[in-house]
């Protein structure tokens, strides 16, 4: 949907047409870092044209979890290292015969030779710029990424306007692990006036907090066992319906 566009110094978005998904270029010291790129081929081919008219060379990706959606790649980004965090890197591997039949599945064109190729991000962060922010909610090793100095939060699959909070169904614990996510998603907000979500629409000036707010009263709603307000959810979503029932049925005393 539409080309690349700047969000802030140095931080590009390109959203696609599934699940509304966005694909970001961030300018690092050396080039330029691909995350969570996506998600048909044809939508990566264009990127590529976008990232090419940059005039700047792509040193490296980042997957900021090991689902399917997030692992994906095209070879005219470059043989360049790919990275997510340790725990996240472990799960993409053990997983990456059923990331590539998801991605056959929904994602026409993807080379899917080139999926789920990650490997650990080292301790000093490599070539991303930023913070790592690393959590357990959502997935194993998600990660969002701070870049204070251009007051830019990548959330990952997390703060979206169109995409209710989704628990891991593999891990317990998901009530808590998302408040303790949200947590230090807030403190980090605070230094940010650009959220990036995984999937929706790029929030700027008070609209950071307000995705915090959404997600937080999401997940309070569920620990005390009452049904959330959330404007995300509504016939306009009904397939959000499955995945918001699991969420009710996610033990509480976690």
């Amino acid at each position: 949907m539409g080309k690349l566009q700047q969000v802030a110094d140095g931080v590009w978005v390109r959203q696609s047409e599934w699940v509304w998904s966005n694909s970001v270029v961030v300018r690092g010291e050396d080039g330029l870092i691909m995350i969570d790129p996506g998600i048909n081929g044809s939508e990566l081919d264009r990127l590529a044209d976008d990232v090419d008219a940059l005039g700047v060379p792509v040193i490296a990706g980042f997957a900021t979890h090991p689902h399917w959606d997030h692992l994906l790649w095209h070879s005219r980004f470059g043989d360049v290292p790919r990275y997510a965090t340790p725990a996240a890197a472990r799960v993409a591997g053990q997983a990456r015969e059923r990331a590539q039949a998801m991605a056959a599945e929904s994602a026409a064109g993807v080379p899917l030779d080139l999926v789920a190729l990650v490997t650990p991000l080292p301790a000093d962060g490599g070539p991303v710029p930023g913070e790592i922010i690393e959590h357990q909610a959502h997935a194993m090793g998600h990660a969002a990424v701070l870049l204070a100095d251009r007051g830019v939060l990548l959330a990952g699959d997390m703060l979206s306007d169109v995409l209710i909070p989704l628990f891991d169904i593999r891990q317990d614990g998901q009530v808590g692990a998302y408040e303790a996510a949200l947590d230090r998603l807030g403190e980090a907000a605070a230094r940010a006036d650009v959220v990036i979500p995984g999937h929706g629409a790029v929030g700027t000036g008070p609209e950071v907090a307000a995705r915090i707010a959404a997600d937080r009263a999401y997940v309070d709603a569920v620990r005390r066992g009452s049904e959330p307000v959330d404007a995300r959810l509504g016939p306009h979503a009904d397939w959000l319906f499955a995945p918001h029932r699991s969420n009710l049925q996610q033990p509480k005393n976690s």
